[in-house]
């Protein structure tokens, strides 16, 4: 006896719970191979449900990755859905966004038809060309309020509102929630209206309808639903939570493609997978703010870079072109500008910009700008790196208009760090482990190390220089791309190298270096070996931003003196605000009511902090033994007046001693006369 096939497909469509059963006993593994893409003979499981179980893993990897490596959201949940549709063996899927327009929710199509085989940009949806319905029809939109899934493993058995919206395009939805403000048009078009993912939305429940043509939500379907003959058979609509339990979406899927309803795995499945679909939407989200927060940053940027950038008028003061030649620097050829700059800038004896005694007291802030720019003559870098003279001249005077005007970390501290490592690099022979343009970088950390500095300290700041696409800045625009990368990194490591945190992380690596040059007695051998590892050579200069921005504390100590009473001033400021801003009671240091500590305080400052730096760039390179000898002197001028302070404070506490002695004294002395 013969047996049709309409007979099979009957008697299994009638049997469902027969029909799982006996397909998951009986599916190959070759078919399971080619749907999560594996060798086939790593499939030595019986049943779809095992392998599913054994592949989980490398398929929620597979989406994360996918996840990873995307952040636009309709690539992430493409590549999703067409794996899940793969996996599940649903015909099609489409994606909705939920969304709000004058504070009614709504489900609007993003992608249609999305199959195994499909291509993303036949997939999207364009604004207008959605399918647009309310969120309050439908089992799809009972998954999205409810917050739970549905397996509708038959539609005809289920009695509910109408399922989805469908066209001739329409067959699987998934629909996200994404609050938006775009303005939808009204679309002439001709809408099967169903409920499916409204129902889902609303009451968060899993729907799996087994025979969708026996539920009359499903009455619309009288005829094939498009020209390939493609009908409803059952459903799985869940729907899809973030971590707060809020619902971001409903996943709907249609017909397996073995015939087979939805089953329990499917559910279970499927509800793990929507996880990652919410993921998804919530990293693309983050993604989106980072943007718009980098685009402020970019912005506020730009703004602060119009108000210190060197004007035309400005620059006259050092460039002055428009009174040798009558003209503006643009229009003179390089060797005019540096007729005037070897007429205008100071030279290097002036103000001795090689000394480690340099002091800016005698200076204005425009002739700091000019030695810093004779800094860059002076190691020659602007001829070698061909570093046009009026941007140079132009940077310098706006990295002085950067700094504020606040009482230590301004344009003059942030000069003497670029002098001292100009100093150390020359004076003190370090310059001979690096190359031009390390030593270029070098020089730039430190004129920009505290640029905008707020004069209020932070337990880690991440600074780094402004790549300004402006030309007109960019000291470095004529280097290849391999050197401008390295420079800035060298910038980077060595600004960010002045937080203490992580100069006392490297002390004990520097050490060992010093240690092992002792060991050298060719000294060109030890500069060979120096200069050929990278590492070596970031500590070193590491260590060099230390003691650049510490160099005050080993200056002639009339001029430490007088910066650490600016150094105090600030400290002392910002423990103001603390006390009455915060009302919180500020560290020692912070305290103007402790001010006679300070000698205390710079003692134990040098002791702790300052001295191991200098002491051992001393037994790296005697030539630097000023700074070490610097430091010594000071340390023995702030302990003179600490012994001061504390004789004074002892005798101050003697004489109070001896005054409540004698008080007391004297009270137990007299006598009282009572007179009844």
């Amino acid at each position: 006896m013969s047996v049709k096939k309409e007979d099979v497909e009957k008697f299994l469509d009638g049997n469902p719970d027969f029909a799982r059963s006996y397909f998951d006993k009986k599916l190959k593994p070759g078919a399971v191979a080619s749907i999560v893409r594996i060798p086939e003979s790593k499939v030595d499981m019986n049943s779809f449900k095992d392998i599913c179980s054994v592949e989980e893993g490398a398929i929620f990897y597979d989406l994360i990755t996918d996840m990873q490596e995307n952040v636009n959201m309709e690539k992430v949940i493409f590549k999703i859905l067409k794996r899940v549709s793969a996996l599940i063996h649903a015909d099609r899927c489409s994606l909705f966004m939920y969304r709000q327009r004058n504070g009614i929710a709504e489900l609007a199509t993003r992608l249609f038809n999305v199959n195994e085989n499909s291509e993303l940009d036949d997939c999207v949806v364009p604004p207008d060309s959605e399918i647009v319905f309310p969120l309050d029809i439908g089992i799809v939109g009972h998954v999205a309020q409810t917050k739970k899934p549905i397996n509708v493993k038959d539609v005809t058995q289920v009695q509910k509102k109408t399922l989805h919206l469908y066209t001739d395009q329409t067959n699987c939805s998934i629909n996200i929630k994404w609050v938006t403000n775009f303005y939808l048009d009204t679309l002439d078009r001709s809408w099967a209206l169903s409920g499916l993912p409204t129902y889902v939305a609303e009451s968060g429940f899993i729907c799996n309808i087994m025979n969708a043509a026996a539920d009359e939500m499903f009455n619309f379907q009288t005829e094939a639903l498009d020209d390939s003959g493609w009908t409803i058979k059952n459903v799985l609509s869940l729907p899809i939570v973030n971590k707060k339990e809020e619902i971001v979406g409903v996943a709907t899927f249609y017909n397996r493609k073995d015939g087979k309803p939805f089953d329990d795995h499917d559910e279970q499945l499927m509800e793990a997978l929507t996880q990652f679909l919410g993921w998804s939407v919530l990293n693309t989200d983050t993604y989106d703010k980072m943007n718009k927060l980098e685009n402020r940053k970019d912005i506020a940027q730009d703004m602060v870079l119009y108000h210190v950038k060197c004007r035309d008028d400005e620059i006259q003061n050092i460039l002055k072109t428009r009174e040798y030649f009558d003209r503006e620097p643009r229009d003179c050829e390089e060797d005019e500008l540096l007729e005037i700059l070897k007429k205008e800038l100071p030279g290097p004896k002036k103000f001795e910009i090689y000394a480690f005694h340099f002091s800016d007291f005698d200076c204005t802030e425009l002739e700091l700008v000019m030695c810093g720019i004779q800094m860059y003559y002076e190691v020659g870098v602007v001829k070698k790196f061909q570093v046009p003279q009026e941007v140079l001249v132009r940077f310098m005077y706006s990295v002085s208009k950067g700094y504020r005007k606040i009482t230590y970390h301004n344009w003059r501290h942030g000069f003497n760090v670029g002098q001292t490592m100009f100093t150390l690099l020359t004076t003190g022979k370090l310059k001979q482990y690096y190359t031009d343009l390390e030593v270029m970088a070098m020089i730039t950390a430190g004129f920009l190390h505290d640029i905008d500095h707020r004069g209020t300290n932070n337990l880690y700041q991440v600074k780094s220089v402004p790549k300004s696409s402006s030309q007109t800045l960019n000291i470095f625009q004529n280097l290849n791309r391999r050197q401008t990368e390295h420079v800035f990194h060298l910038i980077d490591i060595a600004i960010i190298a002045t937080d203490l945190a992580l100069y006392f992380k490297k002390r004990t690596m520097f050490q060992k270096i010093v240690d092992l040059s002792e060991t050298y007695e060719d000294q060109k051998k030890w500069v060979d070996f120096m200069s050929l590892e990278t590492t070596r050579k970031e500590i070193v200069m590491a260590m060099m931003m230390t003691a650049c921005d510490l160099s005050a504390i080993a200056k002639p100590w009339e001029v430490q003196s007088k910066v650490a009473l600016s150094v105090a001033a600030e400290f002392w400021e910002q423990g103001d605000l603390e006390r009455t801003v915060l009302e919180q009671q500020p560290i020692p240091m912070m305290d103007r009511n402790k001010a006679a500590e300070l000698p205390k305080l710079q003692c134990g400052f040098i002791d702790f902090v300052c001295t191991f730096v200098y002491k051992e760039f001393s037994r790296f390179h005697h030539e630097i033994q000023p700074m070490h000898d610097g430091i010594l002197n000071n340390r023995m001028h702030w302990k003179e007046r600490q012994e001061e302070y504390e004789a004074k404070l002892k005798a101050m506490e003697e004489a109070a001693k001896a005054r409540q002695e004698a008080a007391t004294k004297n009270g137990s002395g007299s006598k009282t006369c009572s007179i009844c």
